[in-house]
């Protein structure tokens, strides 16, 4: 485990090219780290993992409640609930399209997370 108490004192200056710099500073920040970390992490031979993209999972959750919700509607009309007389079978049609998309859109942002970001 490493000390954190201790303080840093001594500074390594590394001359990088402009488009170097930009590149490092997005592979710190795909990994969660900052420059510094990550850099000082590399040097040392520790293998950097990056983390899950917390917006995305979030909209992976948010595609999820969708999901509930459009199944609630649909086990509500095989049911044969009195407040689902109404719907014909062009609104059921309609809902489990709605589903299917909403399908298809979770596995794009599941593809985005998955996906290293160097191949999007």
């Amino acid at each position: 485990m490493k000390e954190t108490s201790r303080k840093r004192r001594h500074h390594l200056r590394v001359p990088v090219l402009p488009e170097e710099k930009i590149q490092i500073a997005q592979q710190a920040k795909q990994a969660g780290m900052s420059v510094a970390r990550y850099l000082r992490e590399v040097g040392q031979g520790y293998q950097i993992k990056g983390v899950t993209d917390y917006q995305r999972v979030r909209e992976l959750a948010r595609i999820n409640g969708d999901l509930g919700r459009l199944g609630g509607l649909l086990k509500l009309w095989l049911t044969d609930d009195v407040r689902t007389a109404a719907f014909g079978p062009e609104t059921i049609h309609r809902l489990l399209a709605r589903i299917e998309a909403t399908q298809d859109q979770m596995t794009l942002v599941m593809r985005t997370i998955v996906r290293p970001q160097a191949d999007q």
